[in-house]
């Protein structure tokens, strides 16, 4: 169990695969209806996973996007070349078929009010996702050609499915000296992407430094190895420049822009922790070219004009606030699940809570 996973995903995926080719997996269309409707904010993997299970309890489900597609983090958040996005587009349709409603480029809280929606329908459910991004608030900040890694990242995969074709708009690596600052999977798939739109050059700042190639002796099973690990986004660049994209110990400390505001470059500092302080090193300042600076550094919260509207309670990471345990928030027949509630996590979890969450809808409309 301390050794790599069996290739479980590809297994998987030629199973299911195998199965809408053959036509073994079809809509469950439900026979008997409740009567009872619920309204999910929100189309990524917690709203589908709890757009499934209420249907197929026979309730009527109506899911809401701000977007113009369904699927949320699945469908722009992800790269087509590591999710194609027909694989989602089957899956939501399977849903269509089975008797869910989507509604698109609505965006609750703004174009219509949780009041109005709570006259219509018996339950709302929040899964929004954890889509406020930590940002870097250093001097020039506001240059052109800084952006945070997920409106590149949609920007790039709405434009291909638009067109069929990469985005060539001032968003586009092209031809162009690209710094990802942060790493995780969002900072990968910023790399993958720059390379398929021919990034001149590419590097990955990472404040914190190298991580060991074994587990240390305080990081046993079952916590999440903290290991060295070489993703697709730096294999790939390593083959394409020669070496691992990644420069460990940087901070930066401001941008550096032209006449135009344009981004040409950043300064960096070397840092190291000492007792958990982080401590800036006498002398090691470095300036870089760039005209393309993406920011990878994680997700904060859900944005807060939805709770806002609905006038919900936060917790004390500005997370759509429940009990552990429970998904029903501080106003009646309001519900939460997936990251907006637990925090920036894994496409499983939010499953997990979507189905999670449709088990106690079913029992608070079951006792209305």
């Amino acid at each position: 169990m301390n050794n790599p996973a069996v290739t479980i995903k590809n297994i998987e995926q030629a199973i299911v695969d195998r199965g809408f080719d053959e036509g073994w997996i079809q809509p469950h269309v439900v026979e008997y209806r409740t009567g009872k409707k619920i309204a999910i904010i929100g189309s990524g993997p917690a709203g589908l996973a709890a757009a499934d299970e209420l249907n197929k309890l026979g309730h009527c489900v109506t899911v809401f996007e701000r977007d113009d597609r369904i699927g949320g983090l699945l469908m722009y958040g992800i790269p087509n070349m590591k999710l194609g996005k027909d694989v989602v587009e089957r899956r939501v349709n399977l849903l269509k078929d089975s008797g869910v409603e989507f509604i698109v480029s609505v965006d609750v809280g703004k174009d219509i009010t949780t009041t109005e929606l709570k006259k219509e329908f018996d339950a709302l459910i929040f899964t929004t996702g954890a889509t406020m991004a930590r940002d870097l608030p250093v001097d020039n900040r506001d240059a052109q050609g800084v952006y945070l890694a997920m409106e590149y990242l949609a920007k790039n995969t709405k434009h291909l499915l638009d067109t069929g074709k990469a985005d060539d708009s001032d968003l586009s690596a092209k031809g162009k000296d690209v710094i990802v600052i942060g790493g995780g999977d969002t900072g990968t798939d910023c790399i993958g992407t720059a390379l398929r739109q021919g990034a001149k050059s590419i590097v990955n700042f990472e404040l914190m430094g190298k991580p060991p190639t074994d587990r240390a002796d305080n990081n046993p099973w079952p916590l999440w190895p903290l290991i060295y690990r070489v993703d697709y986004g730096h294999a790939e660049a390593a083959q394409v420049f020669g070496d691992d994209p990644r420069q460990y110990h940087l901070m930066t400390k401001s941008f550096i822009k032209d006449d135009n505001n344009q981004v040409v470059g950043l300064n960096t500092i070397n840092v190291d922790f000492k007792d958990g302080q982080l401590i800036e090193i006498k002398d090691s300042e470095k300036t870089w070219d760039t005209q393309l600076v993406l920011l990878s550094m994680g997700f904060l919260s859900p944005e807060h004009y939805l709770s806002d509207d609905a006038n919900i309670e936060l917790d004390e990471r500005g997370n759509y606030k429940a009990d552990y345990g429970q998904y029903l928030t501080s106003q009646e027949g309001v519900f939460t699940a997936g990251d907006c509630r637990r925090g920036q996590s894994l496409i499983v979890w939010a499953i997990n809570e979507g189905r999670g969450v449709a088990e106690q809808v079913d029992q608070y409309l079951t006792n209305k």
